[in-house]
Formats: C-alpha cells, sequence, structure tokens
C-alpha cells in the first residue's frame, strides 16, 4: 500500500502483521457485507469502498478511501444492504459499477456517480390478506376484527402479509380507525425488501468477466439479474428470509449458491432448481457465511464457527472464547492459501483454516467489518471498521506463513515395532505362482462362478416349473399346498389342499389369488377365501378352470397364497395345466 504510511513493526518477533493506519475518528460505520476492494480506474490502484449506515445524525452514505485519506463521498437513498462491483465483460479496460441495495431497488453507480436505479416489481399480496382489506373498504368489517383476521393470516399464510398489514398490526386500539380510514380506499400492494446481496460470475472465472447480481429480499425469493439489462435470469423461492448469501460458479455453466436464512438453517441450491435440494439445520441464527474452496464455514450466535460439505455433512465444529460479530475470507491467491477472518466481541480477530486456529490479532475496539485483499498496490492488506467508526489497516509481512502449530506427536506405543512373522517357503511359492499365472486364475475363477450360477438358475427353474418347493419358507406361517388337475377340457376340476403346521395356533386372513392368461383360461373367481386352518388337518379347496383356446396350447396357473395385510405372498405354485383334449376334438 503506497499512500499508507507503515507503522511500526510490534514487538513481537512472531507477529505477522505490520500495523499500517489506525484511524479512531474515520466515522465509517460499516459492515462486512458493505465493503469492496475496487480497481475504480484502471491503474492498479485498489480503493476501498464503504457503504456505510446512518449513524451519529449522518445520512446513509457511499464513500472511497484511497490510502489514509477519504477521496468521494456520495449520499444514498437509504440504509444499504450490501455493496458489489459488477463488470459487463466488455474487452478492453472499463471501470466496474457499483451496485448497492437499499430497500427495495439496486442503485448502480459509474464513475461514483447515480447511474441507474432498478426497483424490484412489488408482488401480488396474499389472497386472503386482500379479500380482508376489500370487506374493510366495504365496512363489512370493523377494525378490531380486521386486525385479528391479519394475526391469523400472519400465523398460516404462506405468502408474508404487505408492509400496510404490518404496520397496522402494531397500531394501538385507538389508532386502528384513523388508519384504515386513510388506506382502506388505497390499492394493496406487497413491495419487498433487499436483505442480503452477492454477485456470481456469468460465464467466464477471470476477474474481468461479467458479473450477475444475486439478491435475498423479504418475500423469501433469491434472484439472479442480468449485469447490462438487469432483467430477471433466474428466481428461486426459500422456506424463510435469507440473511446471508454465497455464490460459486458461473452462471451459463454451472452454479451453486448457498443461502442462511432467519430460521436458523442454511439452503443449498443448484442451477436450474426452484427450490433448495438440501437444509441444514444450525443450532443458532447465522451471524455470518464463508466458503472456503469447497466447505461451507458458518458462524453461529452460540460462540461456535461450523464446517460442511456442498452436500450439507458436517465436518467440524470450533467453539469460539467469545461471541463472534462478523466474518470474511482471507484469500491468497499467489500461495493458493484461503482461510476464515472471525471478528470476535473481546477485540480479537481469530484467523481459522478449517478448525485449526493459525493466528490471533488484537484491535483497539471491537471491529464490525472486514475486508481482506488488494489495497493500493499491497496484495495482502487487511482493513477492518470498528465499532466507534474507526479505520484499522494492517498488512501481512510477506514472509509470513500462516500455519497451525504443530500437533502433539503420536503416543510412544507406536514406536514398538510390531513382532511381524517371517515369510515362509510356501507364501513365497505361492505369490510366485499368483504373480506368474495371475490372468489364467482370474480366468478359471470367472469361468467357475459363471458355471455356478448357471446352475443356480436352471435349479431354480426347474423348481418354478415342476412345483418342488410348494412349503412357504415364513417361520410365523408354515403352510404346504398341493394341487391336482382333473378332467379333459374344455373344463378341468382344479383341487387344492392347503395344510397349516403352525405350533401356535390355527391360521386365519388367509387368501388364494390365481394368476393365469385371460386368453386362455376363465374362473368363475380369481380370488378364493380360505376357512381357519387348524394344524395338521387336509382341506381341501376346489375350484372349476374353463379353457377358452381350440389351438391345443396349454399355460402356467399361478397360486399365491396372502396373508391379509401383508403385500408379498406367503407361497406361490405353479401348475402345469394339461391341454384341452374336449375342446380340440371340437
Amino acid at each position: 500500500m503506497a499512500a499508507a504510511p507503515a507503522g511500526g513493526e510490534s514487538s513481537d518477533a512472531d507477529c505477522k502483521w505490520l500495523d499500517a493506519h489506525y484511524d479512531p475518528v474515520a466515522a465509517l460505520p460499516a459492515f462486512s457485507a458493505g465493503l469492496a476492494l475496487v480497481d475504480l480506474h484502471g491503474d492498479g490502484e485498489h480503493q476501498l469502498l464503504a457503504a456505510c449506515v446512518g449513524a451519529g445524525g449522518r445520512a446513509p452514505a457511499l464513500r472511497v478511501y484511497q490510502g489514509v485519506g477519504l477521496s468521494s463521498e456520495s449520499v444514498l437513498p437509504g440504509a444499504p444492504a450490501g455493496l458489489g462491483a459488477l463488470r459487463s465483460g466488455q474487452p478492453g479496460p472499463r471501470a466496474p459499477s457499483l451496485a448497492v441495495p437499499a430497500g427495495a431497488a439496486v442503485y448502480v453507480y459509474q464513475n461514483l456517480r447515480p447511474f441507474y436505479k432498478h426497483r424490484l416489481p412489488p408482488r401480488a399480496p396474499a389472497p386472503l390478506e386482500r379479500d380482508v382489506w376489500d370487506q374493510a373498504r366495504q365496512d363489512k368489517i370493523d377494525p378490531l376484527m380486521l386486525k385479528e383476521m391479519l394475526e391469523s393470516i400472519r400465523e398460516k399464510a404462506e405468502i408474508p402479509l404487505s408492509a400496510r398489514s404490518l404496520r397496522f398490526l402494531t397500531l394501538e386500539p385507538g389508532e386502528l380507525q384513523a388508519f384504515v380510514t386513510l388506506h382502506k380506499d388505497q390499492p394493496l400492494q406487497h413491495q419487498t425488501v433487499i436483505t442480503c446481496m452477492t454477485t456470481l460470475r456469468k460465464d467466464l472465472a477471470d476477474e474481468d468477466g461479467a458479473t450477475c447480481l444475486v439478491l435475498g429480499t423479504e418475500s423469501r425469493e433469491v434472484l439472479i439479474l442480468d449485469p447490462e439489462a438487469f432483467t430477471g435470469l433466474a428466481q428461486m423461492m426459500l422456506p424463510a428470509v435469507p440473511a446471508f448469501l454465497e455464490a460459486t460458479g458461473q452462471f451459463d455453466v454451472e452454479y451453486r449458491l448457498t443461502a442462511a436464512c432467519r430460521n436458523g438453517c442454511l439452503y443449498l441450491l443448484r442451477r436450474d432448481s426452484r427450490r433448495p435440494r438440501c437444509c441444514i439445520e444450525l443450532s443458532a441464527q447465522p451471524v455470518g457465511l464463508v466458503r472456503v474452496q469447497k466447505t461451507l464455514v458458518v458462524g453461529c450466535s452460540d460462540d461456535t464457527l461450523r464446517g460442511y460439505t456442498q452436500k450439507g455433512k458436517r465436518l467440524w465444529t470450533v467453539q469460539l472464547p467469545a461471541p463472534l460479530l462478523t466474518m470474511a475470507l482471507l484469500e491468497q491467491k499467489s500461495r493458493g492459501f484461503q482461510a476464515v477472518l472471525a471478528a470476535l466481541s473481546n477485540q480479537e480477530v481469530h484467523v481459522y483454516r478449517d478448525k485449526a486456529l493459525l493466528d490471533v490479532i488484537q484491535t483497539p475496539d471491537v471491529v464490525t467489518g472486514l475486508i481482506f485483499g488488494r489495497y493500493g498496490r499491497e496484495d495482502s492488506t487487511l482493513l477492518m471498521t470498528t465499532k466507534g467508526g474507526g479505520l484499522l489497516v494492517k498488512m501481512l509481512k510477506r514472509r509470513a506463513v500462516l500455519e497451525a502449530p504443530l500437533a502433539p506427536g503420536p503416543p510412544l506405543a507406536q514406536a514398538v515395532r510390531l513382532a511381524v512373522p517371517k515369510k515362509t517357503r510356501l507364501y513365497v511359492d505361492q505369490t510366485l505362482r499368483e504373480r506368474e499365472a495371475g490372468a489364467a486364475m482370474h480366468q478359471v475363477f470367472q469361468t467357475e462362478l459363471s458355471r455356478l450360477r448357471l446352475s443356480a438358475a436352471r435349479a431354480y427353474v426347474r423348481a418354478l416349473q415342476g412345483s418342488l418347493a410348494p412349503l412357504s419358507a415364513t417361520p410365523q406361517h408354515p403352510l404346504s399346498l398341493r394341487a391336482t388337475v382333473q378332467g379333459i377340457g374344455p373344463t378341468f376340476k382344479l383341487t387344492l389342499h392347503l395344510q397349516s403346521a403352525a405350533p401356535a395356533g390355527a391360521s386365519t386372513g388367509l387368501l388364494l389369488s390365481f394368476q393365469y392368461d385371460e386368453h386362455l383360461y376363465a374362473m368363475a373367481s380369481s380370488l378364493l377365501r380360505t376357512p381357519m386352518l387348524v394344524p395338521g388337518l387336509n382341506y381341501p379347496i376346489e375350484t372349476f378352470v374353463e379353457c377358452l383356446s381350440d389351438k391345443g396350447i396349454s399355460d402356467i396357473i399361478k397360486v399365491l397364497v396372502l396373508q391379509e395385510g401383508l403385500r408379498t405372498p406367503l407361497l406361490t405354485v405353479h401348475i402345469n395345466m394339461p391341454v384341452s383334449e374336449g375342446l380340440v376334438a371340437a
């Protein structure tokens, strides 16, 4: 950072950071989502852009810092929900645009001047809410009844209430009538509000590639906007209002979105999915969300950091020594290194890689905003905004290496060598044989395995065709079934001999189901109910089968013994029907 004078090095020889600048009265009330490091003029000098919220009697503003001083300031129309740099992807050097979401609109700045305002379209209110206000407009219900009905709709409806209804529910009983008289003739609109924002590459992963805006709204929506026309490219619905968004990939190729919502859950979305494909329930409300390579790191209000995979599996959990306030990504592209910066309420900033603590940075005030990157011409610069509105700048030493402390060594028992027996002559001969004739041995094994499978398949077919297994294999219902066929056709008498061997008692609720070709045979009923089967007694069940074909062909009739309430049959028997001689002779 050429413009910032470097302060003195810390007395601690192990300190990895240089104190570059600290201004406790910079009047910079900004959070991590409202900070960005952008090369506004294309000369390699990166400036700090801060979307400041209104504090201390000051209006919200977009401020630009270069070096250690304020170079530009623009008043914002509302409290910002984030800050992002947009690139159109056109060839040649071109200054990026700035997108600042505030309220229901996104304000775009070019060359630090207002350029375009994109307002989100109002949503249709809930049908029940609209009907209730229509009744109030026609004086069919009084204000107290209107308030009770709106409270009921707020608890049950999937669509959130409009701003008018929410404002009406906060009024005192004496103010309801005046509010209804003032607003009942106005059209009911549900204007959403932007809660969070991030950016997503459109087609290329380069820094100069086109960038899309990703917005989260109070209507539980995630919107992806085109960087030039600001038209909607994609729209997704969430079960709750998003508080933090994280995007990776390219919109035209493949991308993933992660939303941390106010209901204490993480939702994972992918390309062409209008609904979340995965939900991660957190133990507390999310405070920050950072993606480190393929790991999602979430900070929760229960003083924990949690790491999850892209499929929602929890990898690790770290207990923090103090409440977490904000998070940011520490990335050194030259070394391929990524870590997580976590600002705590005890005036410390911890650096984590996975669950390993790499470094602890002491700060003079509580940090509320973090950003790491190129500032000026210095690549590894950490900029922090404090609770009192101060600005703190630190630079990572060029020879500093962020590494986790060495873990304690293995136990002494691992150093004891195992008493492995020596190799025998038989083992050596067998190893040489397998090495020399490995292909032939594998071929013989595959041949014998195929023969075994063929023998088993043939035995199974013979059992099915010859009814060789008329006994049920269910221990709760041991049954045996034997079938006889009498007659020369075209009508056959089929007698089934059913016997139970249950030791506990009689078998009840059994059914006989017949499956056959309806073009060849006909039966009076394909489902028969059996009587109560006393163990050890033979129960003959008779029915008649009529052959419908005159071509001298026959088929198999399958008999299934079923138990009421069970899907799988208890016993299956195949009956080979004889050829109908009477019908052929006719």
